[in-house]
């Protein structure tokens, strides 16, 4: 094993302990707890034994087990870019309605004011 990967290892381990135990800050559901922790877990495989994730790879179709790698890779960015995308969204418009809310609330009536011609 070289040094890269046992540096990646402890790394890869760091943030699914981070990520598992901080559920104030990670809000997600356990699902995606569940899938974040396989896909780790595929990781820590992919790195461990590549001739058996090359072996799968070809299996499917694909020539090199890095390919199989990166496109799962390409994914999972894509699904992690779409859904902050919405979360941020959605934070947005709640913002929005949270600012009208307290404006209503804290407006006052105008006194003395002339008609509007």
């Amino acid at each position: 094993m070289i040094w890269f990967q046992i540096l990646a290892i402890i790394g890869l381990l760091a943030l699914v302990g981070f990520f598992v135990v901080n559920r104030g800050t990670a809000r997600s559901s356990a699902g995606v707890k569940i899938l974040f922790v396989a896909f780790v877990g595929f990781g820590l495989y992919a790195m461990l034994r590549q001739d058996d994730v090359t072996w799968v790879a070809n299996k499917i179709g694909i020539q090199r087990g890095l390919d199989l790698v990166l496109f799962l890779l390409v994914i999972a960015f894509a699904f992690t870019t779409v859904s902050t995308y919405l979360r941020f969204r959605d934070l947005e418009v709640k913002y929005a309605r949270l600012a009208r809310a307290i404006a209503l609330q804290n407006a006052e009536k105008p006194e003395n004011r002339p008609p509007a011609a």
